[in-house]
């Protein structure tokens, strides 16, 4: 008997037609598409359906037998949709959609699951992604969101995320980029700090400070970078690849800390130092495979991010 997970079959025989028809591609094999043309990655793929690489291989190779082309092509780290796999994908989607329709609370309202994972820096992650993600879940119980802390560049391939965060402009290829909101860094100081060292008069002051900022030789991200080049050689204090680490040390008297206003506006203990000529800003962005865009619990996340981000917009420029 056919062993089946999550609506796939491993062993259920191939669609070939009989003879003198024309040839129909499987749901099932529209199905394994729609998994790897997500992740771009036949093992990710196989991991979410359930089933093994082998199958996922075999039912591709069984799909671009029936329609008679390829869908997939080689890429960096994985595998891309050609044109025709496109088409495909559009039927998968449609048959993913009448499925899920068929889900549906009490009062006839569409039931969306799933789970969306999303990557971005430390502090959007914990002040904006996490609110968004707990609006989707009062929403839609069913909606799982992962999110994974990190601070880097947009990925060439986006195997097991959904959605990626960056800071600053991407340039990527096979996806898509969505400006989500700008944001200001400032200079903070801790009210011990300042009392034992002085506050800073004019930008050729913080000479004679430290700063608090990323480990430059680990730092991945241009924008985030060049971020701290307006400043005189100030010598480095506590460094870190985690910005909360950042905001704590600069709360503990360890120097001068370069932060991201929407944090550091949080903390009493902080006043901001050269408001009027240090206000760095950078730009979030979104990045996501069309393809994944248009799955409805990603929707779902991206709306409530979206509208998160517009909310704290005013924090985000240090208002």
């Amino acid at each position: 008997m056919a062993r089946c997970a999550v609506g796939i079959c491993e062993d259920a025989d191939m669609n070939v037609g009989s003879a003198g028809s024309a040839r129909r591609p499987s749901a099932d094999d529209l199905l394994v598409l729609l998994a790897v043309g997500r992740s771009g990655r036949f093992v990710s793929a196989a991991e979410e359906l359930g089933i093994n690489h082998t199958t996922i291989s075999r039912r591709i190779a069984a799909l671009e037998h029936t329609l008679g082309g390829r869908v997939l092509t080689r890429a960096a780290g994985g595998w891309e949709l050609t044109e025709l796999g496109k088409e495909a994908l559009a039927a998968a989607e449609a048959i993913e959609s009448a499925v899920k329709s068929l889900a549906a609370d009490a009062d006839g309202s569409r039931v969306l699951e799933g789970v969306v994972r999303i990557s971005a820096t430390d502090g959007f992650s914990a002040y904006l992604a996490a609110p968004a993600a707990a609006e989707v879940q009062r929403q839609h119980p069913k909606i799982t969101v992962e999110i994974v802390a990190t601070t880097r560049r947009a990925s060439t391939q986006r195997s097991g995320l959904d959605l990626e965060v960056v800071v600053g402009e991407p340039q990527v290829h096979r996806a898509t980029a969505i400006r989500l909101s700008d944001y200001c860094l400032g200079l903070y100081g801790s009210r011990d700090y300042l009392r034992d060292h002085g506050t800073p008069a004019t930008i050729n002051d913080l000479a004679q400070h430290s700063l608090v900022y990323f480990i430059d030789s680990m730092l991945q991200v241009d924008d985030l970078d060049l971020a701290s080049s307006f400043v005189p050689a100030m010598r480095e204090s506590v460094t870190s690849t985690n910005v909360f680490v950042h905001v704590e040390a600069t709360r503990a008297a360890a120097g001068i800390g370069l932060l991201p206003c929407f944090m550091a506006d949080r903390h009493p203990d902080l006043t901001r130092i050269l408001p009027g000529q240090v206000s760095v800003k950078l730009t979030y962005w979104l990045v996501a495979r069309a393809e994944t865009l248009r799955r409805p619990e990603v929707s779902a996340f991206v709306d409530a991010l979206r509208a998160k981000v517009h909310h704290e917009r005013s924090a985000l420029l240090g208002g």
